[in-house]
């Protein structure tokens, strides 16, 4: 799982930096010509934009949106997780473990209770009890998992490895 970048230095993004980051959200696979036209600059001030916008690590990628049922990640769970033992060591020992598992699509650590939240991606409900039972549950700190099965998704913003397309 990557790890997003702290900024070094206060980033200074102004309109038409947020006008390029807007378009690039919506299609980060139209050419220069097209964003240039679209936040009203010519095409060199504008890729020139871009490319600070990338080496300030303001942009830290583009990404492709894939049919979750496509890649057999159809089915998510929210899941909260909750440590037995809350040491250093320990906590560090779950969190390498727990990154690593391709069903994990997102994993946030929690001020309070819980101490993670995830979003878990499996094929279908048998794929997530094979999941829980074979992957979370040996875990080493475990202490409580609650999973949380979504009715539907209202919203999705965040691009993600299996994430679903926006519209």
């Amino acid at each position: 799982m990557r790890q997003i970048p702290r900024s070094r230095h206060t980033l200074c993004v102004d309109s038409i930096d947020r006008a390029i980051i807007d378009q690039l959200r919506r299609n980060c696979r139209q050419s220069n010509i097209e964003l240039a036209d679209a936040v009203g600059l010519t095409p060199s001030p504008c890729l020139r934009r871009v490319k600070r916008l990338e080496e300030e690590g303001i942009i830290i990628g583009y990404h492709a949106s894939i049919a979750p049922a496509a890649v057999d990640r159809g089915f998510e769970v929210l899941v909260e997780i909750e440590l037995k033992d809350q040491s250093l060591a320990s906590t560090r020992r779950f969190e390498a473990e727990l990154v690593a598992y391709d069903e994990v699509i997102e994993a946030r650590r929690m001020f309070g209770s819980p101490d993670f939240r995830l979003l878990v991606a499996t094929a279908d409900l048998a794929a997530y009890e094979a999941f829980v039972a074979n992957k979370l549950l040996t875990l080493p700190g475990l202490g409580k998992l609650q999973s949380h099965f979504p009715m539907r998704t209202l919203k999705s913003d965040a691009p993600r490895a299996s994430g679903r397309p926006r519209s």
